[in-house]
């Protein structure tokens, strides 16, 4: 797959087409949604080259993108921007309206064995996959406790509990149940106990809420 913008006005055009204009960037120059959540993390939306530039002069070393490869012009500014500013980009795949899969768990606990900090984790807006993904930070990599962790998912980033992305909290809040109980450990508890598909099965959501969410907002 190609990784780059190709070098001529027309292409260089497009690609910025389609960050600001089909991928809606044009509402992110306003509103970043960019936080630090430790020493080791930050997070963010969808960041432009500019900022990415930025992020590299306050040290940041990984850019971890929670949409996944993708064949867009927004993904390739964001994949020639890391390069041009020596930060190594990671594309890795999060769902924001699904109970997280074990898969994806494991892998993120590879992921954060892996890179190297300071670290941004990014998704289009920077509410739900972003959330998601730094509360298992907290819970893998830093062996938070689930209340800690739940923060991450929160209205302060844009996160909406009562719109389909809520089955996150419901995740985390599940996890917190049985460490009162039990005081198991995350990992212990997603090997042994977690069931992404009761999880969702037991989960509602408003179907206005999600329709402000989804159709109005555009969020993935």
């Amino acid at each position: 797959m190609k990784k780059q913008v190709d070098d001529n006005s027309f292409n260089r055009f497009s690609a910025w087409f389609d960050m600001l204009i089909k991928d809606h960037g044009f509402l992110r120059l306003c509103y970043n949604n960019f936080h630090k959540v430790n020493h080791n993390i930050y997070r963010s939306n969808m960041p432009t080259p500019m900022r990415i530039k930025k992020y590299s002069e306050i040290g940041i070393k990984t850019i971890v993108n929670l949409r996944g490869v993708r064949k867009d012009g927004g993904w390739l500014l964001e994949n020639e921007a890391c390069k041009k500013y020596n930060i190594r980009l990671v594309d890795f795949r999060a769902r924001s309206r699904a109970a997280p899969e074990k898969e994806m768990i494991f892998n993120a606990e590879k992921l954060f064995n892996e890179i190297e900090y300071p670290a941004l984790i990014h998704c289009k807006s920077g509410a739900d996959r972003a959330g998601i993904m730094c509360a298992l930070y907290m819970l893998i990599y830093e062996k938070e406790k689930p209340e800690i962790a739940n923060k991450q998912l929160s209205w302060k980033y844009l996160h909406v509990k009562w719109a389909k992305p809520g089955v996150l909290d419901s995740f985390v809040k599940e996890y917190g149940v049985e460490y009162k109980k039990s005081k198991q450990k995350f990992m212990d508890w997603v090997k042994k106990k977690y069931d992404p598909i009761m999880l969702e099965k037991n989960f509602r959501s408003i179907w206005w809420v999600n329709r402000l969410v989804d159709d109005i907002l555009k969020r993935e």
